[in-house]
C-alpha cells in the first residue's frame, strides 16, 4: 500500500486546505451532527455548496463541461479528507450529489442533465432517494408502490419509509412496481418526482435522538410526466444498483465520537486507569487503526487509476458498530448521570447520549449490517450465494 501523496496529490491537497482555510473554521472538537436549528444549517450548506460550485470543488471528479473539475477520485478522496476537518456543512447535498444526481447523469436525458444538475450542484435544489418501504428495506425490490401508465403520465400510489431528508428536498428518485407479473427484480421503474407535487405528503418520523432526519413520504394519485422517467420501464433495479452503488460508499464514516473522544473524556473524568476500559480502548484503537489502512488500500487502488469492489461494504460495518459501543461504554462510564441529555447538563455536553441514540439508524441506513455481511461474503470471499425461492416467480404470486 501507498501511505504517501505522490507530488500531484500533495500539490491538491495543499491547494484544497487553503481554499478551505480561507471560507470555513477548523471543526469543533465535540462537533456532531443535529446541534445546528435546521433553517440556519440548510442556509450556510446552500452558501457553501455555492462557493464549492463556483471555485470547482463541488464534485472533483465531474466533467467540467456539467460543472466538475475534471480530477481524479483521489483528489475526491484528498478534499473529502481536508473538508472533514472544517466545519462544513455538506449534509442536506450528500444523497443529491452523491446518489442521485449520478443516477441522473448515466440515465436521464440531456433535458434532464440540463434542468437539474447545475441547479443541485450549486446548491439551489436539494434531492433525496425514495427506495425503502414498511414492508421493503433491505430487500429493495420488495417493494409495493405502484405507477400506472396513464396516456403520458404514471400515476403513483404507494408509501415510502426512512426517507432522509425529505422534509427539505425539492426533488427525489423514486423507485416504483409498474409490472407485478414478472420476478420482483424485473417490474421496477425509476422516475424523478417533483417532492412538491400534489399528492406527495411527507411526514417527518421523531427520532430517539431528538431528530427528526427521517421521514415517512404518501403518495396518493401522484402524477409523473413520462419524460421524468430514468432507465427505460421495467429496468429500474439496473438503474437503482448504480444509485446503491454510491451509496454504499457515500456512507462509509461515522460523525459521533471516536477512540479519541472517550480517551480524553476518561483521563478528565479520572477513569482512564481502570484496566477493563484501557483494554477497551486498545480494541478500538486497533479497530480504528485497521479500518484506515482498509482506506488506504482504496485510495492506492483510486491513485492508480483503479476502482474499487466491493468490500468497501466494510466501513459501515465497522463504524457504525464502532461508534455504538464506544457511546455506550461513555454513557455507562457516567452512571446515573447518563441518563441526563440535556447539553447544558450532561458530561461531555451529551455528544455520547447523542450519539448514541442515532448509532442505531447509521446500522440501517445503506444497507444493515446483515446485508453488508452478505455482500463481503458473496462477493468478496465467494461464498455460497443464499437461497431464493422467489426469483423466479412473478411478484404477483409473492
Amino acid at each position: 500500500m501507498d501511505f504517501n501523496d505522490t507530488p500531484e496529490e500533495a500539490e491538491f491537497r495543499a491547494e484544497a486546505r487553503a481554499f478551505l482555510e480561507r471560507h470555513l473554521e477548523p471543526k469543533a472538537a465535540n462537533a456532531i451532527r443535529g446541534r445546528e436549528p435546521r433553517d440556519r444549517m440548510l442556509e450556510r450548506a446552500k452558501q457553501w455548496q455555492k462557493v464549492k460550485a463556483e471555485n470547482r470543488f463541488a464534485q472533483i471528479t465531474w466533467p467540467e463541461q456539467i460543472g466538475g473539475r475534471g480530477g481524479t477520485p483521489m483528489q475526491q478522496v484528498i478534499w473529502n479528507q481536508e473538508e472533514s476537518k472544517f466545519d462544513a456543512p455538506t449534509g442536506p447535498f450528500a444523497i443529491g450529489l452523491g446518489m442521485c444526481i449520478p443516477t441522473v447523469i448515466a440515465f436521464g436525458s440531456d433535458a434532464h442533465k440540463e434542468r437539474y444538475v447545475h441547479k443541485a450542484l450549486h446548491g439551489e435544489e436539494i434531492w433525496c432517494q425514495l427506495f425503502s418501504e414498511p414492508s421493503a428495506g433491505s430487500d429493495v425490490a420488495g417493494l409495493k408502490t405502484k405507477a400506472v401508465r396513464d396516456g403520458d403520465d404514471w400515476v403513483v400510489n404507494g408509501q415510502k419509509v426512512w426517507t432522509s431528508g425529505a422534509h427539505y428536498s425539492d426533488f427525489g428518485i423514486l423507485l416504483v412496481r409498474t409490472d407485478a407479473q414478472v420476478p420482483k427484480h424485473k417490474g421496477l421503474t425509476m422516475f424523478i418526482v417533483d417532492m412538491k407535487a400534489p399528492g406527495v405528503e411527507v411526514r417527518p418520523i421523531h427520532q430517539a435522538s431528538g431528530g427528526s432526519e427521517f421521514n415517512e413520504v404518501y403518495f396518493t394519485d401522484v402524477r409523473i410526466p413520462d419524460s421524468d422517467r430514468l432507465g427505460e420501464p421495467g429496468q429500474g433495479w439496473k438503474v437503482a444498483l448504480v444509485t446503491l452503488m454510491n451509496e454504499r460508499l457515500a456512507v462509509g464514516g461515522s460523525p459521533g465520537p471516536d477512540w479519541q473522544e472517550i480517551m480524553d473524556y476518561a483521563r478528565d473524568a479520572g477513569t482512564l486507569g481502570n484496566q477493563a476500559f484501557r483494554e477497551k480502548l486498545a480494541d478500538w484503537y486497533v479497530a480504528a487503526q485497521g479500518y484506515n489502512l482498509t482506506k488506504f488500500r482504496t485510495q492506492t487502488a483510486l491513485s492508480r487509476g483503479e476502482t474499487p469492489g466491493p468490500e468497501n461494504s466494510i466501513g459501515k460495518i465497522i463504524t457504525a458498530n464502532h461508534l455504538q459501543d464506544i457511546c455506550n461504554n461513555a454513557v455507562e462510564m457516567q452512571d446515573h448521570y447518563g441518563l441526563i441529555i440535556d447539553r447544558d447538563k450532561a458530561p461531555a455536553d451529551a455528544i455520547f447520549q447523542e450519539s448514541l441514540m442515532w448509532a442505531p439508524g447509521l446500522r440501517i441506513a445503506g444497507g444493515t449490517d446483515e446485508i453488508l455481511k452478505n455482500i463481503i461474503a458473496e462477493r468478496v470471499l465467494g461464498l455460497p450465494t443464499d437461497i431464493r425461492v422467489d426469483k423466479d416467480k412473478a411478484f404477483s404470486e409473492l
